[in-house]
């Protein structure tokens, strides 16, 4: 097969072009190659192995502290992000803003008992709240619309069940971060959570019956700082009051006891721990 064309010398030249099945070939295997470098190697998967589980091992709760335009700029167009949104709304909307199998960077400097920088192997929720303001007669903390918690709880649920989550697993930046967090802070409705099955919570009939026991007779602060390492916190095991351990003491009272958190440790607080971190009796065989 041929063709005559002139050339812009004014010479007529005769083309041939040739048929060849194995340069069409060829053609077709160094694209199927380059489309294959483009999409990565070929991966086999006929065989899944059994010792595997989800990367998310918590789930993380936090408040925004900033209005939701601004909570959106931020966790969108700033450093600092979060897998989920959770706004305020009369009809409260959750944002997708990172994929779970991604890591979101929403925990920082963080520790759970034996993990550390939980950004990695966790879930963070940002919840739209003001946090509290500052007073002449105090801190004044917001509290979260039932409607916000509502939606919240669904969402947990769902998380949960696809990542089979325990409840002692879903905390706040304040659990894993005390010396620097307060978030979700003591207005968080944690008991509402625990009801759902959602959070690790003492049982009241403990609680109830260690209580005039630690009435007579508090336990010294190593005491404290030994449970609330059982219990997950992390805290140097120095015997003394210092700042880091009423942080902590701060830290778990907001959760569990929010009526007061100076963080003393008192009666109701060691009671609330012995209920948290001493083992269950396993009945006679």
């Amino acid at each position: 097969m041929g063709s005559r064309l002139r050339g812009s010398d004014g010479v007529t030249r005769t083309y041939l072009y040739i048929y060849s099945p194995m340069k069409t070939l060829l053609a077709t295997l160094l694209i199927a190659l380059l489309s294959g470098c483009a999409t990565g190697p070929a991966i086999d998967r006929t065989y899944s192995a059994k010792g595997q589980s989800s990367r998310v091992k918590f789930v993380i709760l936090h408040y925004t502290a900033i209005n939701l335009p601004q909570s959106i700029e931020v966790l969108t167009q700033q450093t600092v992000s979060s897998h989920y949104l959770l706004t305020d709304e009369t009809f409260p909307i959750v944002y997708g803003l990172v994929d779970e199998t991604r890591q979101s960077n929403h925990a920082g400097v963080s520790h759970w008992k034996n993990y550390t920088l939980l950004n990695g192997s966790s879930i963070g929720i940002e919840i739209v709240n003001p946090g509290f303001t500052e007073t002449p007669s105090g801190r004044i903390w917001y509290p979260f619309p039932q409607a916000q918690v509502d939606r919240l709880i669904v969402l947990l649920k769902d998380i949960v069940k696809r990542h089979n989550i325990p409840p002692e697993n879903i905390l706040g930046h304040s659990d894993i971060a005390p010396q620097r967090k307060q978030d979700p802070g003591p207005m968080f409705p944690w008991f509402q959570l625990a009801r759902h099955g959602l959070v690790a919570w003492p049982d009241a009939a403990k609680v109830a019956a260690a209580r005039p026991v630690y009435d007579l007779l508090l336990p010294d602060v190593a005491w404290f700082q030994a449970r609330l390492a059982t219990f997950g916190y992390a805290l140097p095991q120095t015997g003394l009051l210092d700042e880091a351990t009423r942080n902590v003491i701060g830290a778990f009272q907001m959760k569990y006891r929010p009526a007061t958190i100076d963080g003393t440790p008192d009666a109701e607080t060691a009671a609330l721990l012995d209920a948290l971190t001493t083992p269950a009796v396993k009945p006679a065989a």
